[in-house]
């Protein structure tokens, strides 16, 4: 029998690359939603293919694209709140939707008591607390998709004391880890000095050496705020305190992350850098994917380095530790504001180093607003971006 499966966001890289894995396994899964924002003509196909139940088009205007062009028996849903339609045609959801956008979808999801393969970073960065209640739910399960996330989970499933997918491994699993090791490659930046910083262009921040992203994390790996946002998701998903969060740079990109234990043992997770063998993991755990995606031949295994993050000069690695700390919606502020102030490096409007001082000033501002329901969260965020925006404006004047 297979198994059910929703592809939140599937014209993007998460959810073409969970078709993939599909196609390698259709003895196992089946496509039984797609659901993307505007790319009418990549849902079409993508329907022709593996016949959904469901396609969901967030956005009512382009929707009117597929009128009549759905293969028969697949139901066309439009608007945004019928991304959470989608949940209830699955038993495991991949939100790979972009933004707040896949807030709800998270939510749903696990309120639903089913299976969550995550990619939405705002749900466990802006949302945490509110995720954290969904979480409980019976049956639910919150798998990471993110590379770092998932070779954590890896190196924790042989754990007895984890309940790995499930809320309990934050109760009682955080006493045997010593340490989580979060690996980054560096980005394209990695090793330059402030100086040598000082004049980098849009399109040197685009170069990423490894991973082929779109424009926005990348940016975000070339500040490193991309890996101190994921430092704020490891500790929503393995409760492990901050102080036991390291992030080490590791440019091949060969080791995803790393777990050390109480009693000194290390253990890591490596694979040549492919999402697939990430989503193959979220779909059939607690077995294994089938198909081989990321296997390396350790015959031609590049020298392993490692160094210390350079927080001095990456100081939006700084920032993301300092909200995580201060919990509740800081994260979400934090978020809000660099995404703001990406936007505005993009567009030419502020130099790169820039980002992290605007960032900076906008969190010095958060005002302390607890995270009691997505109302309090969308404010928190619509209020953070107003603040980066007048921030940007007098950095211009």
């Amino acid at each position: 029998m297979t198994v059910p499966v929703a592809v939140l966001g599937s014209s993007g890289s998460i959810g073409t690359q969970t078709l993939d894995v599909i196609r390698a396994e259709p003895d196992r899964y089946r496509v039984a939603a797609l659901g993307v924002a505007n790319s009418v003509d990549i849902v079409c196909e993508q329907a022709h293919e593996f016949r959904p139940e469901v396609v969901v088009v967030a956005d009512a205007d382009c929707a009117k694209g597929l009128r009549g062009r759905l293969p028969a028996g697949t139901e066309l849903l439009v608007g945004a709140d019928a991304l959470v339609l989608a949940v209830q045609c699955a038993d495991t959801v991949i939100n790979g939707v972009v933004g707040f956008a896949g807030l709800p979808v998270t939510l749903a999801t696990l309120e639903a008591g089913k299976r969550l393969g995550l990619a939405n970073k705002e749900s466990l960065i802006a949302a945490g607390p509110l995720v954290q209640r969904a979480w409980t739910t019976e049956g639910a399960e919150l798998l990471p998709v993110d590379s770092e996330h998932c070779a954590i989970h890896q190196c924790l499933r042989g754990e007895s004391v984890f309940d790995v997918g499930s809320v309990d491994c934050q109760r009682t699993g955080a006493v045997e880890v010593a340490e989580l090791v979060l690996t980054a490659s560096g980005g394209p930046f990695w090793g330059r000095s402030k100086a040598e910083l000082a004049g980098v262009t849009v399109a040197d921040a685009l170069a990423h050496p490894t991973w082929q992203m779109g424009p926005k994390i990348t940016v975000d790996s070339s500040t490193l705020m991309n890996k101190g946002l994921e430092v704020i998701e490891a500790h929503e998903l393995f409760g492990v305190d901050y102080d036991q969060i390291r992030v080490l740079i590791h440019p091949q990109s060969i080791v995803h992350s790393l777990v050390s234990f109480v009693d000194g043992s290390t253990l890591a997770q490596l694979s040549l850098p492919d999402m697939r063998l990430c989503i193959g993991y979220v779909l059939a755990f607690p077995r294994r994917c089938r198909a081989s995606f990321g296997k390396i031949d350790w015959a031609d295994v590049p020298g392993l380095e490692f160094a210390l993050a350079d927080s001095d000069t990456f100081r939006c690695l700084t920032l993301a530790y300092d909200a995580g700390r201060a919990a509740q919606t800081a994260p979400a502020w934090l978020s809000a504001a660099n995404e703001v102030a990406v936007e505005a490096f993009l567009a030419g409007v502020i130099p790169w180093f820039a980002i992290a001082d605007v960032v900076e000033a906008v969190m010095q501002v958060w005002p302390g607003v607890v995270a009691s329901d997505v109302e309090a969260v969308l404010e928190v965020d619509r209020a953070a971006r107003e603040v980066a925006r007048a921030t940007i404006q007098r950095t211009k004047l």
